[in-house]
C-alpha cells in the first residue's frame, strides 16, 4: 500500500506541473481539464498520505526520545504521546485503505429515480408518493435540484409511477443504495376498518447517462406523439405534446407528457432512455461478478426487499444491514443520512475484506 501511495504522490506532483503549463492550457483545453480532474481526484489521498507520514515521523522521534536520559515524569508524558500517535497512525491507515478502494465511475453523476407502486393497489401508489416526497426532502437538505420527468398519478396523492432527476454533487454516490423493494406496514388512508396492511413500492436509481456513455442511432428509435391525458384518461392538452419513444433493439418504451412542449417531453424521454440503456449496459458488464457480489450492500438488485417502514411502531428497518431506527417521521421527511452512512460504511468494509 505504501508503495502505491508513494507512486500516487509522485503522479500528483507531475499533474500539478502539467496544470501550470501554459501550452497545455492554450492548445489542448480538453487534456487540461482531464489533468485537472485527475489532480482533484488524487488530492484527498495525497493529503491523507502527508498526514500519515508526518504522524509516522513524529512517532519515530517520540520513540527515539525514550532512549534519552529522561526523568520518570517526562518518560510517562512521552509514552502517552506515543499512544496517541499510534492511534492516529492506525486511523490514517484505515482511511487510506478506504480512499484507495476502486472508485465507482458513476459516483459523481446525477441520478434518475424511478418509483413504482407495487403490491397493494391504491395504498401502494400512496406509498410511492410518500417515497417520492421523502427523496425530494432529502434533495432539498443537500441543496440538490429535483426535476420531475414523468408521472402517472392516481388522483388521491399517489403515483402508479413517478420518474424524476436529482442533480447535485454526490447524488449517485449516496442514493445508489436505495434501489430495491420498499415495504410499508400501516393502516391505509383508503381503509376505514383500522387494519394494518402491507404494501410495496419499487425504487430504481439510475446514473444519468452522458453522451459519451451511450450513443443511440436514429434508426434504433421510433417516436410517437399524442395528446397528454390526466386522471381517468381525460385530455389535458389540445395539442399533441406527449411523446412516446420506443427503443427498437431492446423494446424499452418511455412516455413523457408532463411538459406542455413536445420538444421538452422528447428531451426528458431521451434522458430516461439513455439512463436505462446505460444501466442495462452496466448490468451486463457486471454479470460475471454478480455471484461474488451476492449479499453485498451495493448490488442494487431491484427484486430484493431492502427496507420496511412500520408506521404503528414508528420504525424503519434496513434488512441488508439489520439496522432499525425509531424515527420514522423524520426519516420520511428526508432525514436519511444516518442510514445511508451506515450502508456506505458496510459496503466499504465488505470491499476491504474482499481485498484481503
Amino acid at each position: 500500500m505504501l508503495d502505491k501511495l508513494a507512486f500516487l504522490e509522485t503522479k500528483f506532483k507531475e499533474l500539478e506541473e502539467k496544470m501550470m503549463d501554459p501550452n497545455l492550457i492554450n492548445q489542448d483545453r480538453e487534456e487540461w481539464q482531464r489533468v485537472m480532474k485527475e489532480h482533484a481526484d488524487l488530492e484527498p489521498i495525497v493529503q491523507k498520505y502527508k498526514q500519515y507520514n508526518e504522524t509516522k515521523k513524529n512517532l519515530d522521534d517520540a520513540k527515539e526520545m525514550l532512549y534519552d536520559k529522561l526523568d520518570d515524569e517526562m518518560k510517562e508524558l512521552v509514552k502517552e504521546e506515543i499512544k496517541v500517535l499510534e492511534d492516529d497512525l492506525a486511523k490514517y491507515e484505515e482511511e487510506l485503505k478506504i480512499l484507495l478502494l476502486p472508485k465507482d465511475p458513476n459516483d459523481h453523476k446525477n441520478v434518475i429515480v424511478e418509483i413504482r407502486g407495487g403490491a397493494g393497489g391504491d395504498e401502494a401508489a400512496l406509498f410511492a408518493g410518500t417515497l417520492f416526497r421523502m427523496y425530494v426532502r432529502y434533495a432539498e437538505r443537500n441543496n440538490w435540484k429535483v426535476d420531475v420527468m414523468s408521472t402517472n398519478e392516481i388522483g388521491i396523492g399517489g403515483y402508479k409511477e413517478v420518474i424524476f432527476m436529482i442533480s447535485g454533487k454526490g447524488a449517485y454516490s449516496r442514493l445508489k443504495y436505495e434501489s430495491g423493494v420498499h415495504r410499508v406496514q400501516r393502516v391505509p388512508e383508503t381503509e376505514a376498518s383500522g387494519r394494518i396492511h402491507t404494501s410495496t413500492a419499487t425504487v430504481a436509481v439510475l446514473p444519468e447517462a452522458e453522451d459519451i456513455d451511450i450513443e443511440i442511432a436514429p434508426n434504433d428509435i421510433r417516436v410517437d406523439v399524442f395528446r397528454s391525458s390526466g386522471n381517468g384518461g381525460q385530455s389535458v392538452n389540445t395539442t399533441d405534446s406527449a411523446v412516446r419513444i420506443t427503443h427498437i433493439p431492446t423494446g424499452i418504451v418511455i412516455s413523457c407528457q408532463d411538459e406542455k412542449s413536445q420538444l421538452k417531453n422528447k428531451e426528458k424521454a431521451m434522458k430516461i432512455l439513455k439512463s436505462r440503456l446505460y444501466d442495462l449496459k452496466m448490468s451486463e458488464q457486471n454479470a460475471e461478478i454478480a455471484e461474488m457480489k451476492k449479499g453485498q450492500v451495493g448490488t442494487g438488485d431491484r427484486s430484493e426487499r431492502i427496507r420496511t417502514y412500520n408506521f404503528p411502531q414508528g420504525r424503519v428497518t434496513d434488512h441488508r444491514i439489520n439496522m432499525t431506527l425509531y424515527k420514522l417521521n423524520s426519516f420520511i421527511d428526508g432525514d436519511l443520512d444516518e442510514m445511508i452512512d451506515a450502508l456506505i460504511t458496510t459496503d466499504q468494509a465488505q470491499k476491504l475484506q474482499a481485498m484481503e
